[in-house]
């Protein structure tokens, strides 16, 4: 096999993603914006940006399989749905010249109505456009994932900590099918070695299905905080999603997307992912555990010699 492309190789996934792959043996290129960022020991680095079309060419050369791993939402709230096409189409345009066999995408999990939220609809559309190239696509739909740096995870994680009370939207009764970083790991390098998976699209959740208020409250319960959640139909999701941004870390480019889109439903329709790439999923409580060691871990002061 050639080599493998890790686009947004600096990101939550990406980082994770290149490690595993470097660990698996593959010869792993990184695709960066800045020189100076970090990527993996072993790792071959290539300065790209897919809002820039020629500057795809390199990266791109000489690969077998892409992961694409790239969305807009950091770059500000207004237009990541355009940035997104433009992103996306580039990366299409240039895969196909370069011969790139086939695409692994991590897209998000959700109905294909037109009820979507923008941010699951731009999820979609991103699909779609790499489904128009030459090569495979591989599309792994997933719903909120658990894991330090996570931006769901975040979020959780800082309303439950800040606001022992919270005055909800009816968002709070949505359900979802969270899952472990690990496990998308898992399921994005397991694609990479199963060619069954070359263009197909499987939905990846883990052993759960919850509410939001259950995410909340039981992530609670674990780090031994006092939760009290009062839904209220007057509160919409754009409401909820700017006190959100004051209260949380995330930023309020990822956070109102994310609120904005939970008032769809995103719970697995297929399992067929778990004959194919079969592995014990991590249940919600021990995939929080994991990350808040993780937090703690990246969060506490480097030990210095006496």
């Amino acid at each position: 096999m050639g080599k493998i492309l890790v686009t947004g190789a600096t990101g939550f996934i990406g980082r994770r993603l290149a490690a595993a792959l470097l660990k698996e043996g593959y010869a792993v290129r990184c695709m960066v914006r800045r020189p100076d960022a970090v990527i993996p020991e072993g790792a071959e680095r290539a300065s790209g940006d897919v809002l820039e079309l020629r500057s795809l060419a390199e990266p791109l050369r000489d690969i077998d399989t892409a992961y694409y791993l790239v969305h807009s939402m950091a770059g500000g709230r207004a237009g990541f749905e355009r940035r997104d096409r433009e992103a996306v189409e580039n990366f299409t345009s240039m895969a196909n010249r370069a011969g790139v066999r086939r695409v692994i995408y991590l897209g998000g999990l959700g109905e294909t109505g037109s009820s979507l939220s923008d941010h699951l609809a731009s999820r979609l559309e991103v699909a779609n456009v790499l489904r128009s190239g030459r090569f495979k696509t591989t599309f792994l739909r997933a719903a909120v994932i658990i894991g330090a740096g996570s931006a769901s995870f975040e979020m959780i994680k800082s309303l439950v900590e800040r606001l022992p009370f919270m005055i909800t939207p009816r968002w709070v009764a949505t359900r979802c099918q969270p899952i472990a970083v690990r496990d998308v790991i898992g399921y994005l390098v397991g694609c990479l070695r199963d060619e069954r998976t070359v263009g197909e699209t499987f939905d990846i959740g883990g052993p759960d299905i919850l509410t939001y208020r259950d995410m909340m409250e039981r992530f609670a319960s674990i780090t031994g905080k006092s939760l009290l959640i009062a839904p209220t139909p007057f509160l919409t999701p754009r409401l909820s999603s700017y006190w959100v941004g004051l209260v949380t870390s995330v930023s309020p480019s990822i956070a109102i997307p994310l609120i904005e889109g939970l008032k769809n439903e995103v719970v697995c329709r297929e399992n067929r992912i778990r004959s194919l790439i079969p592995f014990p999923l991590t249940g919600y409580d021990e995939a929080v555990r994991v990350a808040l060691q993780e937090s703690e871990a990246t969060s506490r002061p480097p030990r210095t010699a006496h």
